[in-house]
C-alpha cells in the first residue's frame, strides 16, 4: 500500500463519519429557517381597576413582544416591538414549537402572583413546514 493511500483512507473515514453526524442532527426550534410568525397586539385602556370605564382601545404601538424557542424555557430568546398598526413579526424560524408572550396589567391586584402589577399573556405556536407563515390571533392586553 502506498503512503498516499494510507493517508487517504483515514481521511475518508473521518469525512464520512462527520458527514453522517451533521446529516443526522435534528435542528431544534429557533432561528435559521424560512418560516415566520406574525400577529397583532390590541390594547384596552381602562380608567379604573374594575374595568367598567373603557377610556380607549387601540392597536399597540412600540409594545414589546417576546418569543421562546421550543416553548418550554423560562427565558425569552428574542424580542421585537410592534409597529404603528400593532403588528409584530418573528422571521427566519425553523420548524418547532414556540411561545409568544406580552405583558398586561394585572386587574386582579393579586400581589402574590403578580408582584410587579403585570401578568404574562402567552400564546403557543407550532411551525410544521419549512416556509410556514403562522398568524397568531390578536392578543389583547390591559393598559
Amino acid at each position: 500500500m502506498s503512503k498516499q493511500n494510507s493517508f487517504l483512507i483515514p481521511c475518508l473515514c473521518v469525512f464520512c463519519t462527520l458527514s453522517m453526524f451533521f446529516i443526522s442532527c435534528k435542528k431544534e426550534a429557533g432561528e435559521g429557517g424560512a418560516a415566520t410568525i406574525t400577529g397583532k397586539i390590541y390594547v384596552k385602556d381602562y380608567d379604573n381597576a374594575t374595568l367598567t370605564n373603557l377610556e380607549s382601545q387601540y392597536f399597540a404601538q412600540k409594545e414589546d413582544v417576546y418569543i421562546i424557542y421550543g416553548g418550554e424555557k423560562g427565558t425569552f430568546d428574542d424580542r421585537v416591538e410592534t409597529s404603528y398598526d400593532g403588528t409584530y413579526e418573528f422571521k427566519f424560524l425553523r420548524k418547532g414549537k414556540y411561545k409568544i408572550f406580552v405583558y398586561s396589567k394585572d386587574i386582579s391586584k393579586n400581589l402574590v402572583l403578580y408582584p410587579s402589577g403585570y401578568k404574562t399573556e402567552f400564546y403557543s405556536v407550532e411551525i410544521s413546514g419549512k416556509k410556514d407563515e403562522v398568524e397568531v390571533p390578536t392578543i389583547e392586553i390591559i393598559d
